[in-house]
Formats: C-alpha cells, sequence, structure tokens
C-alpha cells in the first residue's frame, strides 16, 4: 500500500493507543496489542509505522507474517545472543539475520511448539524483545497453538503485536482460534483499524492527485463508494491519475482535467478488492449466493424478508444463507436488521459479474421491495424501474423523486435525476415539457452543469413545445446563463425573449423583467437597466402575487445598492426574511446576497460582514446552493480588501479548484488570487490570475469584476514599466464604465487608470477621468470610491508639481482607505503623499516617516514587491538614514540588499524589472543575484524565494 500524509491522523490515534503503553510499560513487563481491522484498513501500514518507532531501532524482533498460501514469511533483525542455535535452521522458523526470508512451504509443524519453545527460551533474557505476527486469522491451527502456548508463559519483557482481520477468524471472537490464558500481569491492548474519515480521504487524493483535480463532489463520491478502506481508496486514486476528461466536461483554471463524481462513478472496481469478494463467494452454496445477488443489485441496506423475497428464498433458507453470507463475511450487518455489502464497490464487483437476465429479474423484485417501503424511496426505485423496462412507472418515479427533492431544498438531486431522464429517447413529448420545467426550476436555484444548459437550450429552442413552457424555460436559462455560466450577454438576450414568449404570464414576465434591471450585466447603459425596473415593478402590482413582488423588491434593492443610493439599506431591511412560502424566502436571500456583494464594491464592510453572519442560515432555510457557495467568493474579496491577508491564498486556489467547471464563480478569488501575486512581486501569476477572473472576455463579466481586474492588469503594465499597454488598458476600461454609467465601479480602477493616462502625457484626458468620476458618484453612498477619488485628485495636483497639494490628497485618502479599513491601498496611499512631500521639500527629512509607515505596513501585509519599492524610495533620498562608512561583512548571510534582490527574483522578476523597482542597474541586480545563488547554493532563481528574512534557506 502507498504511503500517504492522509495517515498523520492515524498516527496520531496510534501514538495514543499504543505508544504511549508501551513506553509506560515497565522494562520487564509483557505487553500484547491487538490490531484488528477488516481487509484494506490499514494494518500493514500500522505495522511499519510500530517498527519504525525509534525506542524499537535496537530491539531484537522477529516478523511472523501468515500467507493466504498457508506458507510463513519470516523476518528476523537485531538477533540476540543464542537464537541461532535454539531455532533449528531448517524448517518453518529459520532465522535469516536481517535479511528476509523466503516462503516456507506448510509442513506438517509449519511452526513447532519446540520451535516456538525454544525461541521464548532464548529471549528470556530480561531485556525487551518485539514479536509481530501479521495475518494470524491465516494460521494453521499448529501454528495458532505455538502462539497460545508462548503468550500463556510469555518471556520477561516481551512485547507482542498480532493483527487479524475479524471477520475471518476461523473462531469468532478467538484471535488464535482458542483460548489463550494470557498470565495476570501482562498488559493487553486492542487496537481497531477503521475506515478512514471524508478528510483522510481527502487528503490521500489530493496527495496523489493534486488540489486542483479534487472537486468536493469528486472527494464525497470517492469516500462513498469506497467505504472509506484506506486500500480501495488507494487503488481508486491510482487507478484515477491518468483518467481523461468526460464528455463535455472542461479544464480547471490550472489546465488539467477536473475529476467529478462520475469519475468514480466509471472507475473499474480494483483488483484487488474484486478477487477478495469473489473469492469469500466461492465458498458458498448456491442459495447463499443467490441471496448475495440481490443484495448487490438492490446496493443499499435491507432487511433479512427483503433479501430473501428477492433470492425467491423460504424465511428459513433465506436465514440459513444470510447467517452463511454473514459467517463468510460476503455480507455485513450494517445497522440493526439491516445488511448488505460492506461498501458500494464490493457489490459492484458482484453486479458486473451477473448475467443479464438474472439481473433483469432482480431488478424487476427490487421494484417491488421497495415499492413496500414507507416512505417510498422514489430515487432508488426509478433506477431497478428503469433497468426493469418499466418506463411509465420510471418516469413516474423520477418525477415524485425530483418534486420531494426541491421540497427539501436539495436540487442538486432533483437536476440529477431530471437531467437524466431528459436525455434519453423513451421520454414523450408531453412528459419532456412537464419535467423540463422542472429541471430549469431547480437550475436556477442550484448548481448548473454544461449538460443542464445545453438540455435547456435545446427545450428553449423546440417548437413543439407551448410558447409559455419555452418562456419559462427560457427565463431560466437566461439567468442561468448570466449568473452561472458567465455569459451576460447571451443571458440577456434569452430574458429579453422570455418576456415575449411570457406575455400571456405577468408574473413570470416581471421575473424577466427584474433580471433584466440589475446593472451587473455588461450589456446596455444603467437606464436601459431603470427602465426594465420600472416595468418589472408596474407588472408586479398589477399581478397582485406575493412571490413575484418579492422577486422584483430583491431586484430593487439590487440595483439601489449597486449605485450607491442610500435608500437600498432602509429597503433591505424590508425583504420578508420570515417568510414561510420557500419561493419568497429564496428571493429574499438572493436580495441579501446581492447586498453583500454590491457592499463589498461600495467599501461598506461593516454592513457587508453584518450580513455575512447573517446569511448562512437565511440561505439554509430557502435552500439556494448557488448563492451560498457564490458569497463564498464575496468572503475572500473582503478579506482581501481588509487586509486580512494570512492564509488567504491558500484560500482563493481552493476555492478556485472548487469551482471546477463554473470558474465565473471563481471571479473574486482570481482577482484576490492576482492583486496578491502583484503585491509580491509574482508578476507572471499575477497577469494570469488577472485575466481568468474575467473570463474569456471582458464584455460577459460582471462589470464591477472587469473593472477590479482591469485596474490590476494596468498596475503590472507600470510595474513592467509597459506604459503603452498601461494606457491601452486604462482607455478600454473607462469606455465600458462610460457605457454602463456606474460609477462607484470605478474605485478599484480610477488611480491605476487615471495614472497610465498621466504617464502616457495625457493629463488633460486624465482631468476629464477624473472630473467624470467626481460628478458620476456625487451624492452616493460608496465610500471607497471616495477614498480613489482622492487618490485620483493627488495624481492630478502631482503631475501638476503642486506637490504641497499633491500630498495632502493622498493623506486625506489615506485616512478614507484608513477608516474603511483598507490597510494595503492605506499604505500605498502613505507612500505616495511621501513621495511628493518629500518632493516638494527635498532637504527635509519630516516626511520620511510617511514612507517609512507605508513600508512597514506592506510589510506587515507580506506585499514583499511593494515593500522593496518603499525602501528603494527612502534610500534614494538625500535625507534618508545612511549606513555607516565601510562595507559591513556578512559573510556567508545575504545583506539586507541581496536579500532584497533574492525575494524579488525568486518571485519571478527579471533583472530588469528589479532594477526598476529597486532603482538600479540591471548589472547590479545581475550581481546580487549571482552572489544570492552562491551564498545560498541554490540551483535555480525559483530557489531563492525559499529564503527566510535573515538571508538563510528557508522550507
Amino acid at each position: 500500500m502507498q504511503e500517504h500524509r492522509g495517515t498523520v491522523m492515524r498516527e496520531r490515534e496510534w501514538e495514543t493507543a499504543v505508544r504511549e503503553p508501551l513506553a509506560s510499560a515497565a522494562p520487564d513487563a509483557t505487553v500484547l496489542v491487538l490490531a484488528d481491522g477488516a481487509a484494506g484498513t490499514g494494518k500493514t501500514r500500522f505495522v511499519k509505522w510500530l517498527l519504525a518507532l525509534p525506542e524499537f531501532g535496537g530491539v531484537p524482533c522477529l516478523k511472523v507474517t501468515f500467507t493466504a498460501s498457508g506458507a510463513v514469511v519470516l523476518q528476523e533483525s537485531a538477533r540476540p545472543k543464542g537464537i541461532a542455535s535454539a531455532v533449528p535452521r531448517t524448517g518453518s522458523l529459520r532465522p535469516a539475520g536481517t535479511r528476509p526470508v523466503a516462503l516456507v512451504p506448510p509442513g506438517p509443524t509449519p511452526l513447532g511448539a519446540s520451535s516456538l519453545g525454544g525461541l521464548a527460551a532464548s529471549l528470556d533474557t530480561g531485556a525487551p524483545v518485539l514479536l509481530v505476527a501479521e495475518d494470524v486469522h491465516r494460521a494453521h491451527e499448529r501454528d495458532a497453538h505455538a502462539l497460545r502456548t508462548l503468550l500463556a508463559d510469555p518471556p520477561a519483557a516481551l512485547r507482542a503485536v498480532l493483527t487479524y482481520r475479524p471477520e475471518e477468524l476461523a473462531s469468532p471472537g478467538l484471535v488464535l482460534g482458542a483460548p489463550v490464558g494470557y498470565p495476570a500481569e501482562m498488559s493487553l491492548v486492542r487496537l481497531r483499524l477503521g475506515p478512514l474519515d471524508e478528510a483522510e480521504v481527502r487528503r490521500m487524493a489530493v496527495e496523489a492527485l493534486g488540489e486542483d483535480r479534487c472537486s468536493a463532489q469528486f472527494i464525497t463520491r470517492l469516500y462513498e463508494r469506497s467505504g472509506g478502506i484506506a486500500q480501495a481508496v488507494a487503488d481508486l486514486v491510482t487507478g484515477l491519475k491518468t483518467a481523461g476528461p468526460l464528455p463535455g466536461g472542461r479544464p480547471t483554471v490550472a489546465g488539467r482535467d477536473r475529476l467529478t463524481a462520475r469519475h468514480v462513478d466509471e472507475a473499474a472496481v480494483p483488483v484487488r478488492l474484486t478477487e477478495l469478494v469473489i473469492g469469500r463467494m466461492a465458498a458458498l452454496d448456491e442459495e447463499t449466493r443467490r441471496l448475495t445477488w440481490a443484495a448487490a443489485v438492490l446496493d443499499e441496506a435491507a432487511t433479512e424478508d427483503e433479501l430473501s423475497s428477492m433470492a425467491a428464498l423460504s424465511a428459513d433458507s433465506g436465514r440459513a444463507a444470510l447467517t452463511a453470507a454473514l459467517s463468510e463475511a460476503v455480507l455485513h450487518e450494517l445497522g440493526l436488521g439491516q445488511y448488505g455489502f460492506r461498501i458500494p464497490m464490493e457489490a459492484a464487483a458482484v453486479y458486473q459479474l451477473l448475467p443479464g437476465p438474472v439481473r433483469r429479474e432482480l431488478h424487476g423484485r427490487a421494484v417491488d421491495a421497495l415499492a413496500a417501503r414507507r416512505p417510498v424511496p422514489w430515487a432508488r426505485l426509478a433506477r431497478h424501474e428503469f433497468v426493469f423496462g418499466r418506463t411509465a412507472d420510471w418516469l413516474q418515479s423520477v418525477e415524485n423523486a425530483a418534486r420531494e427533492a426541491v421540497e427539501a431544498g436539495d436540487h442538486q438531486l432533483a437536476i440529477a435525476l431530471l437531467e437524466d431522464a431528459l436525455a434519453h429517447p423513451r421520454v414523450g413529448q408531453s412528459n419532456r415539457a412537464r419535467l423540463a420545467l422542472m429541471l430549469a426550476r431547480s437550475a436556477y436555484s442550484g448548481l448548473r452543469s454544461d449538460q443542464t444548459v445545453e438540455v435547456l437550450r435545446r427545450l428553449a429552442d423546440d417548437p413543439e413545445l407551448p410558447d409559455a413552457a419555452r418562456g419559462e424555460i427560457r427565463l431560466d436559462l437566461g439567468l442561468l446563463i448570466g449568473n452561472q455560466v458567465g455569459q451576460g450577454s447571451e443571458g440577456r438576450i434569452e430574458l429579453i425573449k422570455a418576456v415575449e414568449e411570457l406575455s400571456g404570464q405577468p408574473t413570470l414576465a416581471a421575473r424577466a423583467m427584474a433580471a433584466l434591471a440589475l446593472p451587473y450585466w455588461p450589456s446596455g447603459p444603467l437606464a436601459d437597466n431603470l427602465a426594465w425596473l420600472r416595468r418589472a415593478e408596474a407588472t408586479a402590482a398589477e399581478s397582485g402575487e406575493a412571490t413575484v413582488q418579492a422577486a422584483v423588491a430583491a431586484n430593487r434593492v439590487t440595483v439601489l445598492l449597486s449605485v450607491g443610493d442610500g435608500d437600498g439599506w432602509r429597503q433591505l431591511e424590508q425583504l420578508p426574511r420570515e417568510s414561510d412560502d420557500l419561493r419568497i424566502l429564496q428571493h429574499s436571500a438572493r436580495g441579501v446576497c446581492n447586498a453583500i456583494d454590491a457592499a463589498a464594491w461600495l467599501g461598506e464592510y461593516a454592513r457587508a460582514r453584518e450580513l455575512l453572519g447573517e446569511f448562512p442560515n437565511l440561505a439554509a432555510r430557502s435552500g439556494n446552493l448557488y448563492q451560498e457557495l457564490g458569497i463564498e467568493g464575496t468572503a475572500l474579496l473582503l478579506d482581501m480588501v481588509t487586509g486580512r491577508w494570512a492564509g488567504l491564498a491558500p484560500r482563493a486556489r481552493a476555492y478556485v479548484a472548487e469551482a471546477g467547471e463554473m470558474p465565473y464563480r471563481a471571479g473574486d478569488a482570481m482577482l484576490v488570487l492576482g492583486v496578491l501575486a502583484l503585491a509580491k512581486g509574482e508578476w507572471g501569476q499575477a497577469g494570469s490570475w488577472l485575466s481568468g477572473a474575467v473570463g474569456p472576455s471582458e464584455e460577459e463579466a460582471a462589470v464591477p469584476l472587469v473593472a477590479a481586474a482591469s485596474g490590476g492588469r494596468i498596475r503590472l503594465a507600470l510595474a513592467r514599466q509597459d506604459l503603452a499597454a498601461a494606457a491601452r488598458e486604462a482607455a478600454d476600461a473607462w469606455a465600458r464604465l462610460q457605457t454602463k454609467a456606474v460609477w462607484v465601479w470605478a474605485a478599484e480602477l480610477s488611480p491605476w487608470a487615471v495614472e497610465a493616462t498621466i504617464r502616457a502625457g495625457e493629463l488633460d484626458t486624465a482631468r476629464k477621468m477624473v472630473d467624470e468620476f467626481a460628478a458620476g458618484i456625487e451624492s452616493r453612498q460608496a465610500p471607497a470610491a471616495t477614498a480613489a477619488l482622492m487618490w485620483c485628485q493627488g495624481l492630478l495636483a502631482e503631475a501638476d508639481g503642486e506637490f504641497a497639494e499633491a500630498a495632502e490628497c493622498f493623506r486625506r485618502a489615506r485616512a478614507c482607505y484608513q477608516a474603511l479599513p483598507r490597510p494595503y491601498e492605506a499604505a500605498l496611499a502613505a507612500e505616495a503623499g511621501g513621495r511628493c512631500a518629500l518632493a516638494g521639500s527635498p532637504q527635509t527629512t519630516a516626511d520620511i516617516s510617511e514612507l517609512t509607515a507605508a513600508a512597514q505596513e506592506l510589510e506587515a501585509l507580506g506585499a514583499t514587491w511593494d515593500v522593496a519599492r518603499v525602501r528603494a524610495e527612502l534610500r534614494a533620498h538625500p535625507s534618508a538614514e545612511r549606513r555607516p562608512q565601510g562595507r559591513p561583512r556578512y559573510g556567508e548571510r545575504l545583506s539586507p540588499r541581496e536579500q532584497e534582490v533574492a525575494e524579488l527574483a525568486g518571485a519571478g522578476l527579471s533583472n530588469r524589472e528589479i532594477a526598476a523597482t529597486l532603482h538600479l542597474s540591471p548589472r547590479t541586480v545581475e550581481q546580487h543575484v549571482a552572489r544570492a545563488l552562491k551564498k545560498l547554493d541554490a540551483v535555480s532563481r525559483h530557489d531563492l524565494a525559499l529564503t527566510d528574512r535573515d538571508g538563510k534557506p528557508g522550507r
């Protein structure tokens, strides 16, 4: 079995259960450890861990392994004095020094009592001795007798460890086949090795496959199918390492194929597990095999009567067959009066070997068994009806199961059931329309798949469906495409069509209108959004329907807060959050979700956090999975802007990976990763993340996200001294905001767009931009935009040479950012203010404190590149503190300058980029890099990223 980090938690349990009792035992005490576990639960791994313990490093050890063939494998190390003469060189117990002994054919007395007796006598020296016997459930009776004899009268200081499968003991409950009569002074320790939990399964999978490939659905299904059996997990993971994409699958951001639950479902049963189960079945008689076949087809816990009925056995025969299956460890008791295979893959191993006619017959009997249960398990019943060929019953069960799932808030289950049904040609047109509407409604609240989108597209354009049905399907399709797929323009087109098709259904038409009112859609100006909102409000009022009025109210809150209208907060409080109507509750949850997002972009961070605390309960009650997961991205963004950077990058990467086939949902997390990478000087990664945040096109993604990502890309281009690229990005991004005319969303873009425009020599254009920005946020409640405007005004004053005025603007901006709080931007504003103050009074030392404070604050955040740049500015100023005359001696340690250069080089910056950051020549940077590589014995620049702050190799 492969070793995995997932065993760490198990080893901690072993420390407590086994190592501590062994360590605390008196030197001459005897200790016996009985380690039991079903096949594949990690007994071999436990023995490896035990033998590797340092306290057993010099202890004489004899390891005995009983094999399935009946042979015995012996391995001996650190042989105590006298053992060679005590144990014969022929026969079953043959010493071999420190090398393994070959398999010994089983003989009349594989481990004769005299041999073990001689061993016991030779070990009776008073010094600790370790005996490990693996898989004693396979030991022949004479071998078991020899071990019983040894353990009944053990030598002093013996440490014995026996491992076994309890389900395969010849006499249940008796490890060695008969009572041993352990002496009273012997310490007995029992260790039960059970299955892994889901967290441990995840650790094994991530270790083997990489975090970017392991979706939550994949991990959950891997855990379910393997039952947490460590060997089964390891074998499945090994087989999935080379798994390719499934039809219709999409690569992750990292470019590798994302593994899903379907990959696990379609993976072959591991050979080891198949042979174990089929091997155990070989000992069963005909009636017992029929009962196990029934259990394999049913593939879930069942009662004795159900299994007997499916196997067509009488009550007495069924009880006898079940007892035999249990004693041979083919079936297991899964609960009180409930029986089945230990894990689903064991059932699959048997199922795949059944002849087709036998499978079909058993599925028919499973239908009868499940239909008699109360409540009826509709989803599981549907599977058996489908295989058995009862099409009408199958469709009815699918519909019942989907309806139950929706009522329980499990939209993902409903989506899966309905997608599978609609993909089948057996479904007629009348049934297709009804099921399609159910799918569309669930897809809006759940998480879509590519299959969901394609199914809804075909149905929305199906001319045989009534207009009303097509319109409702198109409504949910438009919402799905815009909100979850990230294709805002296409989603808007579908919604406009839906309004036309739903002309006779005003309640649904009002929902489409309300969706078109949201300014997040990239197409169309704010004026169009407001016009749609007015139409939606009028239509909802005329309908008198509380549900559609709740939908429109939620969208009105979203529109008001998105543009910085303070009345939105008052209307947010009026949303019905305690309604008994699930549909109304879902709309209220959506309004709160959108308010959190709007607050994050506005700079209303205290309000955002307050709503974040309220939202999980509301989301759970409303059952909207998409909103619940989507808000996690907003929480990451909120932590980034408020300076909670510790551990933020790993969380954001995990969220991006979890997005899987829905990269649009990960936009906020990618933006976070881009900003963090830029601050650390990891410019290659920064560019990738910032581009990925908006997906394939800026014309499709949410407007505030696109503006923020553009701001990051402009700053990256400025850092690289690519003024032309920075100016182009600034002009394009500004034009997009002019089209939408929601200027509060310029908060993350405006400082960098204005700076790029100024540095490109377009000062007049920059003035117009700042004037337009100021007019656009006048009377708006948008703290982040207000602070950004002060920053922009400082840039204009600096460009005019009005350094005192510029410094004051930057100080006001810093104060605003500190109040929000936004520590990163506050530090950057302090840098700008200090720079301007020193430019206006080059001989003063009073304002150096601003740059010093900026450097300290940036260092606390971990903004490596920014810290290096600010320190370079400090050193470049004539009044900055100088180091004493003479060259300090650093020996093999890095000097402060070499450390700065090493950090930036390790982050991926070129010598030219480092030179521009630190105000050095590229040749000087080259020399610093060479010295750092030599001092640290590093092979490449990447290794320099692993140095600590003292210039020593780190981890």
